[in-house]
């Protein structure tokens, strides 16, 4: 596997737009169509920001962003934090079906990250969360 980019800054919201410049660029010389590229920014934004708002609480730490190829078949956005063990893939899906004032608070952003990558996995390892979304680069 190749590494394209990878940036580790503080988990802040300031430092959002230079995170999604580094992942689109990347998605960009991997070959993807603008709305692929789109749908890449869209998901990574939703995964920082909640790593932003929640996974550190009160305290201060990084996030680590990393680009990957694999052989020219899947284009990998891993993104690393040492905040509180959350498994995003666990959080039950909304009820997309209430009315939105009848719907619990949470839940869309992932389900927006699952439906708009290929694949998506997480793991905790060595007090880290570890989330990969993962493009085909072939159809």
């Amino acid at each position: 596997m190749e590494v394209l980019s990878t940036i580790k800054v503080p988990a802040k919201l300031e430092h959002l737009h230079a995170l999604i410049d580094r992942v689109s660029n990347c998605a960009k010389e991997q070959g993807l169509s603008e709305k692929r590229v789109n749908e890449i920014e869209i998901a990574a934004e939703e995964a920082l920001v909640n790593i932003f708002h929640y996974a550190y609480r009160e305290q201060e730490g990084d996030v680590e962003v990393s680009c990957k190829a694999e052989r020219g078949m899947r284009f990998i956005i891993e993104i690393v934090d040492r905040g509180m063990p959350f498994d995003p893939l666990a959080v039950p899906e909304p009820d997309t079906t209430l009315d939105v004032a009848e719907r619990q608070i949470g839940g869309i952003g992932v389900l927006l990250i699952k439906k708009l990558m290929d694949d998506v996995t997480y793991k905790r390892d060595r007090n880290q969360n570890i989330l990969r979304l993962v493009v085909n680069l072939k159809a």
